[in-house]
């Protein structure tokens, strides 16, 4: 009897590891039925970062935060509905939603009803990687689109404010461990963000007000200046200092070296664990660019949907 429910609890723990995934992702899934599937996302993507620079982490963030509520099922491009996902708080900022959009009509016309909108979103970071000089990956497809959008699934996003543990948690409730942690935070190399997500850090750390004392002397001017109290809360700044723009680890060095401008980021150094992680990738040879692929496409399998509890959207912004 005792081992019955040990065997039970081995099973239950193993299926809350993956994420309750669903759906058998492959490599090449539309190779037979809709062959220009993934040139013709990445036709997109390229085309719409040729007049915004911003576009690659735009829609880095996008496939993160879709895969983080619901799983990686395009929940997140809901639009019209009461209490639709895409409103929780933790989305704020979020964009790219057009760029999908245009492309899933494109793949609409070309193959009808194939191409899912999940694996639109999945394709795109992908090509935004890519375009960014960061590793080329094959990206798994097959995914079906979710059937439920709703802000109240969205209440356990990691937050830039959330303590080291609580951020362990949080991936670990998705499937994901520390290493992935790190790695999926790095992706922050790429891309800005909001003095709103700042001022806490600069100027109410501490009770009675202060900064982050994480935060390098030298660094901390350069981040008030561009974050002054009581400023513009909507301007931005590049999350990796002196490489926004290219996919690289020059952010896990900023990390180690107290030039996080986030403060989650920052935190990664306040957990013997994820502090080795980052070290690895200057003390041991470890290769940034090898396990970032592994850590996204493992965040790729995230509560993937099936026929059984999907299908594939005709517009990605509606449900069916």
């Amino acid at each position: 009897m005792k081992m019955r429910r040990e065997m039970l609890v081995m099973m239950i723990i193993c299926e809350f590891m993956i994420g309750f995934s669903k759906a058998q992702l492959r490599v090449g899934f539309y190779n037979n039925v809709c062959p220009n599937a993934e040139s013709i996302v990445g036709g997109f993507v390229r085309d719409a970062a040729k007049s915004d620079s911003h576009i690659p982490a735009i829609m880095l963030r996008l496939h993160f935060h879709d895969c983080f509520v619901e799983g990686c099922d395009g929940s997140i491009l809901i639009d019209g509905v009461k209490s639709q996902e895409k409103s929780a708080f933790g989305h704020q900022g979020v964009q790219g939603f057009d760029v999908i959009e245009n492309a899933k009509a494109k793949l609409e016309s070309v193959c009808p009803g194939v191409v899912s909108c999940a694996d639109i979103v999945a394709m795109a970071a992908r090509d935004a990687v890519a375009i960014s000089h960061g590793p080329a990956y094959e990206v798994e497809t097959g995914r079906k689109d979710g059937l439920v959008s709703n802000v109240e699934l969205a209440d356990r996003l990691p937050d830039v404010k959330d303590s080291i543990q609580l951020l362990k948690q949080k991936f670990f409730e998705k499937g994901l461990n520390d290493k992935d942690l790190v790695l999926l935070s790095a992706a922050h190399t790429i891309g800005t963000t909001a003095c709103f997500f700042m001022t806490q850090r600069l100027y109410n750390f501490k009770e009675g007000g202060g900064f982050d004392p994480s935060i390098n002397p030298s660094f901390l001017p350069e981040l008030t200046s561009t974050c002054p109290k009581g400023g513009d809360v909507n301007l931005r700044l590049p999350m990796d200092r002196g490489s926004g723009e290219t996919f690289d680890n020059q952010i896990l060095q900023n990390i180690r070296s107290g030039l996080a401008v986030l403060q989650s980021d920052a935190q990664l150094m306040d957990d013997p664990t994820t502090k080795g992680i980052v070290n690895s990738y200057f003390e041991t040879g470890a290769s940034f660019e090898a396990d970032f692929v592994n850590s996204i496409v493992k965040m790729g399998r995230i509560g993937t949907k099936d026929s059984s509890n999907g299908n594939i959207r005709r517009v990605c912004s509606s449900f069916n």
